[in-house]
């Protein structure tokens, strides 16, 4: 406390913070950008492991042999939707009670905020179809899912009919202590959306669905499939769901396990898994395969049916086999007989999956980054704008003194007026004008579609997008209009002050963000954190402008799609890039209305609103 009462020696603090800010700053950056980067090397990433000690072994033996049955289920289910068109929620009826399920329907519709151009919907109706295997050595306390998403552009006979396979199998059993529900739902995640709002009695995305009327007890785990071949030459497993919510470890570890036990080849980000961690190939595909998951995760939307059921305290997998040019495949009872496995040991549990970690990276399949080692990361980075912010209220309280004194060189810093304050009220108008363009952002493209579309020759999708580039740009005006209402008295305290609260802002989102997602943090604060840092009306403004464009919201997501179709080595063109950012927008916006992906407010309400204050600070006169 001394040392702040103190002038003398607050001088002398004010003096050591601005002569050494700059170096702090840029040396907080690197850090970060390159703590995550070395998150895909040893030491920093750890090997996985079994947590829950009810799962620790897999000694249980595998007896499904169902593979012919499987294909007979997956060949009829295949012609009867080729003849009704639709989803057989007749024939699925009779072919879950043939194997001696409880069978229930639901029916649900949603009427879209607009038309899904993605999946050509707009109007939305279908029938979920579960059967319910009641556990004959327990009471209707707790359940397992095993869930097949049937969409109207997705080809997935055989994990129904694999489906319906292991029902039957499941039956003949009398080791079961939990109730396994069977789940078929219409219209891929919209059906999935509908089923657990009317198993949990809530109704959180304005879903009309029917009451469900069998019920089992409250579901501890979930497996959701998809196979497109009665052959597959590897696993894939999605993690990722909705605003980037992670499964249980363990539950990831549990499949691995059991891939390893029947020889199966199992993937992550459709990557296989590096074999020497010793050398520098390792870590670099693992760090590929991180920065594919970092992406995903960011993107905050459901990357499978699991997504969905994590919202719940469900955790949930999606698995998807893939048949490629590799030279082993696997047929039905291999996949089946792992599948059979993971529920044996999810059968065993005493309590919901805990012991293990929720927030974790993932550079493999048989390793992982904990949170307490990749959240300096975004640590160093959110510290460039605290020493950013620390700078600049020392110039604010230090009045009066000249660059000499103060510690900067001559002519960096000009001395600033010593009796004037700086009035609050003058910061009023740009912090309520850029929030009222985040407003307008957020409640008009889907408000105004129909408007756009009736005076002008496009479609409501195509409004709603072209509505939100339209106020996006439109906020590139916004210095215009708030310099006719602010105070022209001690310009240089106002920009000042200005940033000063924008620093705070954005730190303080983009602290909040990381905690929730912090692939989404961390991929924002390495965008936007250092054109926050430079921008000030004096110098070469045409480049910080520059800088600022370059680093928007807008920009790190079409940079992000680059990113990632990079990646996965498929580049694109600059004409493919764009129309993918189209119609990223488009599902974002959607995505947001019918799951409740938070992407879209986040940036409309809280960092488009903040970058506009930026924006504002650099064209300050």
């Amino acid at each position: 406390m001394g040392l702040l009462s103190d002038p003398v020696r607050r001088r002398a603090l004010a003096r050591l913070v601005l002569r050494l800010n700059a170096p702090l700053c840029v040396l907080s950056y690197v850090a970060g950008i390159a703590w995550f980067l070395a998150l895909a090397f040893p030491p920093l990433t750890q090997g996985t492991y079994m947590s829950e000690n009810a799962m620790g072994s897999t000694m249980v033996e595998e007896q499904f042999v169902g593979g012919d049955r499987a294909r007979n289920f997956a060949r009829d289910f295949a012609a009867h939707r080729r003849k009704s068109g639709a989803l057989p929620v007749a024939w699925l009826e009779r072919a879950m009670r043939s194997v001696g399920l409880e069978v229930y329907t639901q029916t649900f519709s949603r009427k879209l905020p607009f038309p899904d151009e993605t999946h050509e919907r707009y109007m939305v109706s279908g029938t979920n179809v579960y059967g319910i295997l009641r556990a004959p050595r327990a009471a209707s306390t707790e359940s397992l899912v095993l869930t097949v998403p049937c969409g109207s552009d997705s080809a997935n006979s055989q994990a129904v009919g694999l489906l319906l396979a292991l029902a039957a199998h499941f039956r003949g059993q009398i080791y079961w202590a939990k109730d396994i529900m069977f789940l078929v739902t219409d219209h891929d995640l919209l059906g999935t959306e509908a089923w657990l709002e009317a198993y949990h009695d809530v109704n959180v995305t304005g879903m009309q669905s029917s009451p469900l009327q069998g019920r089992a007890g409250a579901i501890q785990a979930a497996v959701a499939l998809e196979l497109s071949s009665d052959v597959v030459t590897s696993l894939d497993v999605a993690v990722e769901g909705l605003n980037g919510q992670l499964p249980n470890l363990d539950l990831l570890n549990l499949f691995q396990t059991f891939c390893q036990k029947r020889g199966l080849l199992c993937t992550l980000q459709g990557k296989l898994q590096p074999q020497d961690w010793a050398s520098l190939d390792g870590p670099l595909q693992g760090l590929q395969t991180l920065l594919l998951m970092v992406l995903r995760q960011a993107s905050g939307r459901p990357h499978g049916p699991h997504g969905l059921f994590l919202r719940y305290r469900v955790e949930a997998l999606t698995l998807r086999g893939i048949n490629s040019f590799r030279q082993y495949k696997y047929d039905l009872v291999a996949v089946g007989k792992a599948l059979e496995g993971m529920f044996r040991k999810l059968n065993h549990l005493l309590e919901r999956l805990h012991q293990s970690f929720f927030l974790y990276l993932l550079p493999a399949l048989s390793r992982f980054v904990s949170i307490g080692l990749y959240m300096p990361a975004a640590g160093f980075l959110l510290l460039v704008l605290g020493l950013k912010a620390l700078e600049l209220w020392m110039q604010l309280h230090e009045a009066g003194a000249g660059p000499e004194e103060a510690g900067g060189t001559p002519g960096r810093v000009p001395p600033l007026p010593p009796a004037q304050d700086v009035g609050l009220a003058s910061l009023v108008a740009p912090l309520l004008i850029s929030q009222a363009v985040g407003l307008a952002l957020y409640f008009l493209p889907v408000l105004g579609q129909h408007v756009a579309a009736r005076h002008f020759p496009v479609g409501e999708a195509e409004a709603v997008v072209l509505t939100l580039l339209a106020i996006y740009a439109a906020g590139l005006a916004l210095p215009h209009n708030t310099h006719r209402v602010v105070s022209t008295q001690a310009p240089d305290r106002g920009w000042m002050a200005l940033k000063l609260v924008a620093l705070i802002y954005l730190a303080l989102q983009l602290g909040c963000i990381a905690l929730i997602n912090f692939s989404l943090g961390f991929l924002l604060a390495a965008t936007m954190v250092p054109a926050a840092a430079l921008t000030e009306p004096r110098g070469p403004r045409s480049l910080y402008a520059a800088l600022l464009v370059l680093t928007s919201p807008a920009a790190t997501l079409l940079g992000s799609l680059f990113l990632w179709r990079e990646l996965q080595e498929a580049p694109l063109s600059l004409a493919e890039g764009w129309q993918l950012f189209l119609a990223a927008l488009s599902q974002g916006v959607l995505e947001h209305y019918t799951y409740g992906a938070l992407l879209f407010p986040i940036l409309a309400l809280g960092l488009y609103p903040c970058w506009l204050l930026f924006w504002n600070v650099l064209f300050w006169k």
